[in-house]
């Protein structure tokens, strides 16, 4: 994401793209475009068509699991799960 448009996000969609520059960045592609770090990871971008993003709420409040043993458990506060969603739906 080029800074005019890190920029251009409004406050909650930053702190969202902070958390997943943070936390997320290492393996997932949190950008409109380009691959993954990680292969097996989806890019965030493509959340949205496979669930509306807003559905994770419930499993960002209860901590995120995966079969793949290198992803870490998250659990987010009820304010980084507003943030974050903000962030994942400037992706769409």
């Amino acid at each position: 994401m080029t800074v005019d448009a890190a920029m251009a996000l409004d406050p909650a969609a930053q702190r969202g793209l902070t958390f997943a520059k943070t936390n997320c960045a290492q393996c997932h592609s949190i950008d409109p475009a380009g691959p993954s770090p990680l292969s097996v990871a989806p890019p965030f971008r493509d959340l949205h068509k496979r669930y509306p993003v807003e559905d994770l709420e419930e499993s960002f409040a209860e901590g995120i699991r995966t079969g793949h043993p290198s992803m870490p458990e998250f659990h987010l506060e009820p304010n980084q799960i507003v943030d974050f969603i903000a962030f994942l739906k400037t992706l769409e």
